[in-house]
């Protein structure tokens, strides 16, 4: 699935859901530019799936921008439409995530 929503990305065949434009406008470490996610997305891996989500499969990437700053983007592929949909976006907090790709344990 990265492959497409990379090649999707390139592409510019983006749709950002309305929980993730509030999610990277209310961002409480910063905004998140789409310019970000863009990079974080392209130069990013899986780290989690979510195979059961609906309507789309969708996935948990993790990436970096070009400045360093970690991004995480849960995006499914739309394949009717050729079309990487954007679910959520937010940095995620250190202190919840092991180098940003595992969750800490509860």
């Amino acid at each position: 699935m990265l492959a497409e929503l990379q090649r999707c990305f390139r592409e510019n065949r983006v749709l950002y859901s309305q929980h993730a434009r509030r999610e990277m406008r209310d961002e409480p470490l910063g905004r998140i530019l789409e310019q970000e996610v863009y990079e974080a997305v392209s130069t990013g891996e899986i780290i989690e799936d979510y195979p059961d989500d609906t309507p789309y499969p969708s996935c948990l990437v993790f990436g970096r921008t070009r400045r360093g700053r970690p991004v995480h983007a849960v995006c499914a592929h739309a394949p009717e439409e050729d079309r990487a949909i954007v679910i959520t976006v937010y940095e995620p907090d250190p202190d919840r995530w092991i180098d940003f790709r595992r969750r800490v344990a509860p």
